[in-house]
């Protein structure tokens, strides 16, 4: 199960335009990265699947609170509102410390330390002049300014370097807003309980903040597009609850109701971001094994599972690099996301993947795997410059020569040497099963698409090989390595 399945250009059988994929290299290091020409790399920007990561559970709690609030359905006391609103903080807090996330730590800060401002120097009273004014366009401009920076910045966790710079900017932010709104003889400086039983009429922004709010709104956005990150999508929504609290004020019920959901949901965003930890693969983004074993617990008969293996990937690794080997697992698991016939896919380890199909016999996800396989087979590349690893090297101590084997890579590495524009294309060999009364239990469903993996591989690789060959005849197409 070693490297890259190669072969020369076919001037009968091109790849699709839109397959076709550059290996070039990065700059500053020697390792590769894959690129798409034209607009191929955004064909996927919005997907159900975007749309569904951008709202859960970020947009979900803000349109409840909103749908509760003013709705008039249900009455939320203060009291209760209040007590959302810091244990929530406090939950957040705590949270952010025990998993290391500072960013979350420091935007939790940002949103209280806002809050408190206001209801200090706003006393319960429509801003429309003074140091009450000034407080609000000063947390209107500062707020969405800091998400901007704690969206750029790099988690580094809870070290001296990485929250003294932070924590010196809430400081001097503060000290800021307290000396520019210092309250005046006739100002008033304590909130009534009046005030913050009834929720303050909605207040004008300044364009100030319009504007500061609009340029974090894009940019939180265009960071959860490029990470697709749970932290990313906190921030946003957080962001809109604070915007939405300034607009209704900024003290009374409504606005600290709107500050709870902001500190919620950047709770929330911790634990949605351990849980893609334990239960998705960070190189490729697909489920992980444990996904898989927990979705084994849950399958019901009759099921499928396919076993898929990158032909060739240790020798293919072993010449390019790891780094290129990294791309090739990413670029396989991208196609492996988008299988058809109602089957997920998982990363078991290495190069190997698992796809599940729920409710579906062997015959009936023959066609997909087929379909599947194609795809990954018309995916094809072309390196741009040697790498030094395609040189020879001499014996490799990590892959000792082998009776029969040994050829391929040295011939892997002449025709890299010889020839840089040549494509590259990678197969997969794929193995399939489907629960029967001879196998009752998912480890005897594995193990026999395991069986038809590795005939698959003795077949000639590149191929669908059926747990029982007498159903259907399996589809192949010999792999031609050079």
């Amino acid at each position: 199960m070693g490297g890259c399945h190669l072969r020369t250009a076919n001037p009968e059988r091109k790849p699709e335009p839109d397959q076709s994929i550059t290996l070039r290299p990065n700059s500053g290091d020697n390792s590769y990265g894959f690129s798409r020409p034209g607009k191929a790399g955004l064909v996927d920007v919005w997907t159900k699947k975007t749309l569904k990561s951008l709202l859960t559970p970020g947009g979900w709690v803000l349109l409840g609170m909103a749908i509760v609030l003013h709705s008039g359905v249900v009455s939320i006391p203060l009291p209760v509102v209040t007590f959302l609103y810091y244990g929530a903080f406090t939950a957040g807090l705590l949270l952010a410390w025990r998993f290391h996330s500072s960013r979350i730590f420091f935007a939790l800060l940002v949103l209280f330390l806002a809050q408190r401002a206001l209801t200090f120097f706003l006393a319960g009273q429509v801003p429309e002049a003074g140091t009450g004014r000034m407080a609000l366009e000063s947390i209107g401009l500062l707020l969405p300014v800091n998400f901007i920076l704690l969206s750029l910045a790099m988690e580094r966790g809870f070290s001296w370097s990485s929250i003294t710079a932070p924590g010196l900017l809430l400081f001097v932010e503060s000290t800021v807003v307290a000396v520019l709104c210092r309250p005046g003889p006739q100002d008033p400086v304590s909130v009534s309980s009046h005030a913050l039983h009834h929720a303050v009429t909605t207040v004008p922004l300044p364009t100030s903040a319009w504007l500061a709010f609009s340029a974090a709104i894009i940019v939180l956005l265009a960071r959860f597009l490029l990470f697709r990150k749970p932290a990313e999508s906190a921030l946003l929504w957080s962001l809109a609850a604070a915007f939405l609290a300034l607009h209704f004020g900024g003290v009374g019920k409504l606005s600290l109701a709107y500050y709870a959901a902001g500190t919620l949901i950047l709770a929330i965003s911790i634990v949605e971001t351990s849980y893609l930890l334990a239960y998705h693969d960070e190189l490729t983004g697909l489920p992980s094994r444990r996904a898989f074993n927990d979705t084994l617990q849950r399958l019901e008969a009759p099921y499928s599972i396919a076993m898929v293996d990158i032909d060739h990937f240790k020798r293919f690794n072993d010449t390019y690099g790891h780094d290129t080997g990294d791309e090739v697992l990413r670029l396989v698991a991208a196609r492996l996301a988008r299988v058809t016939g109602g089957g997920r896919a998982y990363r078991c380890g290495g190069e190997e993947f698992a796809v599940v199909f729920p409710g579906k016999t062997t015959p009936e996800v023959l066609d997909h795997l087929e379909h599947l396989r194609t795809i990954i087979e018309q995916c094809t590349f072309r390196t741009r410059i040697a790498d030094r690893r395609q040189m020879s090297r001499g014996t490799d101590r990590r892959n000792p020569p082998s009776r029969g084997r040994a050829h391929t890579g040295h011939a892997i590495r002449r025709l890299a040497a010889g020839s840089n524009s040549s494509p590259l294309s990678i197969t997969v060999s794929i193995g399939v099963a489907t629960s029967a009364r001879a196998m009752p239990n998912t480890d005897q469903v594995i193990r026999a698409a395991d069986k038809a993996l590795y005939r698959a591989k003795s077949n000639g690789r590149n191929r669908v090989e059926p747990a029982s060959v007498s159903r259907r005849p399996a589809r192949s197409k010999a792999a031609d390595i050079a």
